[in-house]
Formats: C-alpha cells, sequence, structure tokens
C-alpha cells in the first residue's frame, strides 16, 4: 500500500472522529439519595430530548440505558422532594452520578426504613407503587418500629399499634405470644380477618380455611409494620379486613458484622432474650436472631416458654436479579389460667380456676423470593412460601361455672401443611405527557389441615397425646383447600395532580372436608349412653370476579385527597365445623360472606411539624357471620353461642390521626421534639335484613363504638420518653347484645382506660429501656372467650414494669 493512500486513510478517520464519539453510546449509571445520606427509590427521572422515563431503585441506583455520549439535562422528582434539574456531560467511562434531593418541606410519601430523615413520628403511609406493588388511593399505615418508644420485648400491641387508627386489640397474655386486632369492626380473633404476612408472604395456618395467625414476628426483630386496609382485596385476598405484613430487618450494607443483644427483665419473673447477627460480605446480605421468653404471668397458672429463630440470606447475582431465603421457627408453650364468670371478675380478676389446660404451638416457615429488573421500567417479583406448623389445645372445655373435677382432658391438635406462589409484573409506561404503572399477578395456594378432637390425660401436665390417636373421641378430619388468583390494577395519571387506579381480581376457591364426628350421650352419672359415628365428605367449589376503583387528587404539596370502592369475599371456615365445644356450636348450612368496603379520605404534611390522615369507611355485609345467643334443649336450658349467617350488616365510621410537634413549630430546625398526637375512631355498626328478631337493629358485636389513644413523646439528643393514654367504650360481644350470662361466654366488655409509660437511653453502644405498662393499675378485659383460652372473662393483665439493655457492636 503506497504512503499515499495510507495518508488518505488517516484523513478520513480524522474527519470521522467527532462524529463516531457522537454515535457513540454508555449507558448512565447513578443514585438518588436525601440530604440525610438515605437512598432515595422511586425517582422519576427524565432525559431532555426524549421522552422514555426512569425509575430509581431501592437502593436508590438508576441506570438509562445506552445514552449516546453528549450534553443533557436530567430531570429529577420525587413527591416531598424539590425538582431538580442537572446540566450533564455524558462522557466515555463516566464515574456513577450522584444527586442529593432536598426536602421541599412536604414529605408525604417519602418512606424509608429510618423514617427519622423526615420526621420523628414513627408512623407514615405506603408510596404509590412500592416494589411490585401498587397502593395508589388505598388508606395504608406503616409503623416505623425504630422511631417509637414502646415495650417491643412483649409486644405491647398497645403502644406498637398506637398510631393506627380504628383498631380492637385483645390481649391474652402479657407476654405477646398472639397478636389479636381487628379493623373497623372485624372481630380481632387472632388477627383472623387481615391478610397476615411477613416479608410479604403468609403465615397464617391457613390462609383460606383457617386463616388464624398463632405465630406473632417478634417485634424486636421487625423494621416496620404495614397495615392496608379492606380496599388491598385486590392484590392481597378477598377479605374484609385488608393486609397486615410485618416487614422484618435486613443486615447493614455497610458493615460486615453487627451484632445485637438485647436483654429484658420484667414483672412475674419474665426473661426475654434477643440476639442478632447481621451484614454484608461481597453480593450476600444476611440477618439472623434467635429469642427466647419465659414468665409465670400475672395470673397464676399463666407460664410461659417461647423460642423464636429466623435466618435472612439475599444474594445479589447481578444488577437486575436477586434472590432472598427466609427461614423461621416458632414454638412455644403456655399454661392458661381459663376464664372467670362477672362475679368471680369483680371478686378478684387474678385468680384462676383452671389448672390443667395449655396451649402449644409449632411453626416452621420458609420462603424464597426472586427479583427481576428486566428494564428500568418492569420488574418481576416471585414469592414462593411453605409453612409447616401446628397447634395443640389441651384442657377442661366445660362452661367456667361448673368446676373441673377432674378426669380426662379434651385435646384439640391442628396440623396445617400449605404451599404457595404469589408472582406479580409491575411496569411503567408513558401516558401522553404523564407515565401510567400497570400491575398483572397470579396466586396458587394449596393448603393441607388436618383437625382432631378427642380424649387426653386426666393429669394436669401438658401432655399433647391423644388416648386413642387412631380413633378420637370427638372428630377427625382433613380440610384440603386450593385457591387460585389472577388479578390486574393500573395507575391512570390523567394529570400532575388527578389519577384513576382501577383493578379487577379471579377467585378460584374449592374448600373440602374429609372426615367423620361422633355424638355421645351421657347420662347424669357420666356414663356413656350413645356414640353415634357420623362421616362427611364435602367439597364447595365457586370462581368469580370482584373489582375495585380508587382515585387520588392532589390540589397540592401539602395535601393529598383519595377515595376507593371494593368488593370483598371471605369464605367460610371448615375447620370451625366440627369442634365440639359445650359453649359453642356452628349452623352446618353456613354460607361464604360478600359485600364491598368503601373509603375516603385525605391526608398531609405541613411542613415536620404536623402529619395528619382522616377518612370515612363504609363496610357492607351480606350474610355476616356472627353468633346469636341460644339455649340448650331440656332439662339444662344452658346458654350457647351459635354461629351462623346472622344477618346483613353494615360498619360506618370515621378514623382521625393527627400529630403535632410543639417544639418544631417555634424553631423548625431544632433537633428536639415534643409531639403530641390524638388517634380516634367512631363506629357505628348494626344488623339489619335479617328474620332473627333478637338481634334485628341490634348493635354488631365486638365493635367498639369510641376509640381514642393519645400521647405525648419527647426526643432529645439519645433521650426519649412516651407515655400514651388508651380509652376504648363499652360493646357487645353477641349479636343479641346480651349484658350478662351465667357463664360469661356472652356480654358485655365495659368501658376501659389505659396508661402506659416508656422511655429509653442511648450511650454510644448501648441502649437502656424501660416501661410501665398499664400504668395505673386497671383491672378490665378486653374479651370472652367461647373456649381456649378460657371460655369465660380473660382479664388483662396488671400493672408491670420492664428494664432492657441492648449492646450492639
Amino acid at each position: 500500500m503506497s504512503s499515499e493512500i495510507i495518508m488518505r486513510y488517516l484523513t478520513a478517520i480524522i474527519y470521522l472522529l467527532p462524529f463516531l464519539s457522537f454515535a457513540q453510546q454508555e449507558n448512565l449509571k447513578g443514585k438518588v439519595f436525601s440530604e440525610s445520606k438515605e437512598a432515595l427509590a422511586d425517582v422519576v427521572i427524565t432525559v431532555s430530548s426524549q421522552k422514555d422515563v426512569y425509575f430509581s431503585k431501592e437502593d436508590g441506583s438508576f441506570i438509562i440505558p445506552q445514552l449516546a455520549l453528549g450534553n443533557y439535562i436530567l430531570n429529577f422528582q420525587l413527591l416531598g422532594k424539590e425538582n431538580k434539574s442537572l446540566e450533564y456531560v455524558h462522557k466515555a467511562g463516566s464515574s456513577i452520578l450522584l444527586v442529593e434531593m432536598t426536602e421541599d418541606g412536604f414529605t408525604l410519601e417519602t418512606v424509608t426504613v429510618k423514617a427519622k430523615a423526615d420526621n420523628d413520628f414513627g408512623r407514615t403511609h405506603l408510596k404509590s407503587i412500592e416494589g411490585t406493588s401498587i397502593y395508589e388511593s388505598k388508606k395504608s399505615e406503616v409503623v416505623v418500629l425504630e422511631d417509637i418508644n414502646a415495650n417491643l420485648s412483649t409486644n405491647n400491641a398497645r403502644q406498637v399499634y398506637a398510631k393506627v387508627t380504628g383498631l380492637n386489640i385483645w390481649e391474652s397474655d402479657g407476654a405477646g405470644l398472639q397478636l389479636g386486632i381487628g379493623g373497623r369492626g372485624l372481630s380481632p380473633n387472632r388477627t383472623a380477618n387481615f391478610n397476615t404476612r411477613q416479608n410479604g408472604y403468609d403465615i397464617s395456618a391457613d390462609a383460606l380455611g383457617y386463616p388464624e395467625s398463632y405465630y406473632t414476628p417478634p417485634t424486636e426483630a421487625l423494621r416496620k409494620i404495614e397495615v392496608i386496609r379492606g380496599a388491598s382485596s385486590l392484590q392481597y385476598g378477598t377479605q374484609f379486613g385488608g393486609m397486615l405484613n410485618f416487614v422484618f430487618k435486613k443486615g447493614p450494607s455497610d458493615k460486615k458484622i453487627e451484632l445485637t443483644s438485647r436483654q429484658t427483665a420484667g414483672s412475674w419473673n419474665f426473661f426475654g432474650s434477643f440476639n442478632s447477627l447481621g451484614g454484608t460480605v461481597g453480593k450476600l446480605n444476611y440477618y439472623a436472631f434467635y429469642q427466647h421468653k419465659q414468665g409465670d404471668g400475672w395470673r397464676p397458672n399463666s407460664g410461659f416458654n417461647q423460642d423464636n429463630a429466623y435466618i435472612d440470606l439475599t444474594y445479589k447475582f447481578t444488577e437486575n436479579f436477586k434472590a432472598e431465603f427466609n427461614y423461621t421457627h416458632s414454638n412455644y408453650t403456655a399454661q392458661q389460667a381459663g376464664g372467670l364468670t362477672d362475679a368471680m371478675f369483680n371478686a378478684d380478676p387474678r385468680q384462676s380456676v383452671r389448672s390443667r389446660n395449655w396451649f402449644d404451638v409449632k411453626w416452621d416457615l420458609a420462603a424464597l423470593t426472586l427479583d427481576w429488573e428486566l428494564s428500568p421500567k418492569t420488574k418481576i417479583n416471585s414469592r414462593t412460601f411453605v409453612l409447616d406448623a401446628g397447634r395443640s389445645s389441651l384442657g377442661n372445655l366445660e362452661r367456667i361455672n361448673v368446676a373441673d373435677l377432674g378426669g380426662n382432658r379434651t385435646l384439640i391438635a391442628g396440623k396445617f401443611e400449605n404451599i404457595g406462589n404469589e408472582t406479580r409484573l409491575l411496569t411503567r409506561y408513558s401516558l401522553g405527557n404523564q407515565y401510567g404503572a400497570f400491575l398483572i399477578g397470579s396466586r396458587y395456594y394449596k393448603g393441607y389441615t388436618t383437625a382432631k378432637q378427642g380424649d387426653a390425660s386426666a393429669g394436669d401436665d401438658p401432655d399433647f397425646s391423644f388416648l386413642n390417636p387412631e380413633y378420637p373421641e370427638n372428630s377427625d378430619f382433613l380440610f384440603p383447600n386450593t385457591n387460585i388468583s389472577f388479578f390486574v390494577e393500573n395507575i391512570f395519571n390523567l394529570s400532575e395532580k388527578l389519577s384513576i387506579t382501577p383493578g379487577l381480581r379471579y377467585e378460584y376457591i374449592n374448600t373440602a372436608s374429609e372426615g367423620y364426628f361422633r355424638q355421645r350421650v351421657f347420662d347424669f352419672a357420666g356414663n356413656l349412653v350413645s356414640d353415634v359415628k357420623k362421616t362427611e365428605n364435602d367439597s364447595r367449589k365457586r370462581a368469580f370476579v370482584i373489582a375495585g376503583i380508587g382515585a387520588s387528587f392532589r390540589p397540592n404539596e401539602n395535601l393529598e385527597i383519595y377515595g376507593n370502592l371494593s368488593q370483598n369475599y371471605r369464605a367460610i371456615n371448615f375447620t370451625d365445623l366440627r369442634i365440639v365445644n359445650p359453649n359453642f356450636a356452628v349452623d352446618p348450612d353456613l354460607k361464604d360472606e360478600k359485600g364491598f368496603t368503601a373509603d375516603f379520605g385525605f391526608r398531609g404534611k405541613k411542613s415536620n411539624y404536623l402529619s395528619y390522615d382522616f377518612t370515612l369507611f363504609y363496610v357492607a355485609y351480606n350474610g355476616r357471620i356472627g353468633q346469636i345467643l341460644k339455649a340448650d334443649q331440656p332439662p339444662l336450658y344452658l346458654d350457647y353461642r351459635l354461629r351462623t349467617n346472622v344477618a346483613d350488616a353494615r360498619n360506618i365510621g370515621l378514623e382521625s390521626f393527627a400529630e403535632l410537634d410543639i417544639l418544631k413549630i417555634v424553631r423548625p430546625s431544632t433537633k428536639k421534639s415534643l409531639s403530641i398526637y390524638l388517634n380516634g375512631a367512631v363506629i357505628d355498626a348494626k344488623y339489619y335484613h335479617t328474620d332473627e328478631t333478637s338481634i334485628k337493629d341490634k348493635k354488631v358485636e365486638m365493635v367498639p363504638p369510641v376509640m381514642v389513644r393519645t400521647g405525648l413523646s419527647y426526643k432529645s439528643g439519645g433521650f426519649g420518653m412516651s407515655i400514651q393514654w388508651s380509652y376504648v367504650k363499652e360493646h357487645f360481644t353477641d349479636a343479641t347484645n346480651a349484658v350478662r350470662t351465667a357463664t360469661a361466654v356472652e356480654g358485655i366488655i365495659p368501658t376501659y382506660q389505659i396508661a402506659d409509660l416508656s422511655a429509653s437511653y442511648i450511650w454510644r453502644m448501648f441502649t437502656l429501656e424501660g416501661s410501665v405498662n398499664n400504668l395505673f393499675n386497671e383491672m378490665y378485659f378486653t374479651r370472652r372467650a367461647e373456649a381456649y383460652p378460657g371460655p369465660g372473662i380473660i382479664p388483662s393483665d396488671g400493672r408491670g414494669f420492664y428494664l432492657t439493655l441492648q449492646v450492639k457492636l
């Protein structure tokens, strides 16, 4: 090749270099964070001269793929932050772009794990989109555990849920072994009216056939608790109560190892030990804990022993794919002091007339969660979970006004083996000058529940074994359940201020029962005179579609007005149908409940000193399942509860919350905080459309007409202190609104008011926490039980003192 030709090629290359450089493309990588260096997720990112919209990830990172080298203007938007525009020169080999967004005085939707970056209230709500879930126009509340002063070692529900509106809380034990909460007039019994989850997957006994929660995640291990009301039926199941999700802590991202140890001592020989280990090594984030609790209880015959363990492993294979594995083990054995009659409670609420009753729970739960980011706009999340669990109740189920004269005890044993998967795809797209979000998902759930009831030993020890395991004296059933669901939701942002979110859910439900029960009759001397075995093989299949729609309007950055209407459906629990209990009976023709939930509310935040949330709600039931007071046949005529479709019902109410930081009004930049909050709910719940004259126009049971929780919190440096007061007005426990009965299974829950005090101090690696539960030693009760842990009145604990020392290394 001649030198002249070579020179021509070189000259051509030199002339083409600017054009080759201009045509070169590289990914633009960056990270968005707040002034306090907290990662900001779901920041809307646009690039000048492009129509595409991009979003930051959970860790604040973002990628704009294959962006031609050149000059651009990048725009960043997030509610609660000042809009930010940057002039950016995209060069070959550019480093990661770091973008800091500042406060705009309004943090309505800014939710981070550590809420201190935005407020110290310990309460917020979910963003419109979180991961692959849509919460636009829905009533949601988030408790940020790190930001509250509460007795976490005993899972004190009065304190933990103090700022969640409209909750009725049952207190069956003072150690927090079982959580019992119900919202908007729904029964708190083992939180069965919520779809209860941890880290997004189910944890109840059988989400379809027996949705009671015998396992409660320890609050010492939690980052936050999410509560979404009835409009969550489209994404999380059809139930009226909504969804309750416990989110566990993760290992710190900036440490290879962090050790936390918490040791608690308290009244009635309470001892709690919580120890966790977490960190990040390379692409692996890990977190594990072990918790032990034991104590004697406030009443005689109420000791307990509990162990919880958990491990979480999250491995980030690539920037766009990660896998998370969880394993949970929980077991506890608790003696149950039994119930009391009204007369017994008035004479001495601490007494116990049952010394042979016990309760035992074993819970093993595993889950695998996969997260793919197919593109900056499209994500897939798939959760597969498996449960292998059991619960056993042992003792004398006879009415509490009948003495326990010994003899064989009754054992009820349940075994729960479930598997499920929930997969979601969420994608965001341009919609004119706005953007929309589309969610589609599916759910498969298979449950196998076995339930046996029969005679056990005549002793007083926790011997959970049948005398005749092959042929129990009362019943032996298998309850196989299958649920297949598909759901869609879409956010249509019609403008910067207005959005509409419609959705649909298809449900296929097959609940079945296979087994037998025995009808045994004894004479007055206790001799068996009749024993009739009846077998059942029943299956109920149904398929249906429910719909919902929501709307959100933000007239300005200080206010959001929202509303929604969603259909609900609650399948009956087959496992209730064949429990033999002298205090309780179930209508064999029991039918599923249908209805809808509607919300209309407004919420907002003024600077960093005021937060508020007000909601009007309407819950409509067709064929509401309730309890009617009935009498036995002659000659005894003893009272019992019949569980049946008693009537149609409607619950109307107002939920309100407001919190004001007094010090920040005077000095907005102060690091100190003195806040006062008021959480109130007024509910009117009545029966109508019924042939039962005994309940027509009566109040719905277990619905306090007024609930108020208020408190004062102070924080300065490492010191924090809070005092709160709870008020719950008198309400009924059965549909006939009985005031008092001989067995105490029915009757009123009298008005009660309780105060709690908590304080903490942080010094370097040490934290000292103290609390006084039931500060003024109020004698009260929150429930009347028809079976375990009763029957009868279940007194709540008197005043208790607790002290916790935490060390974090």
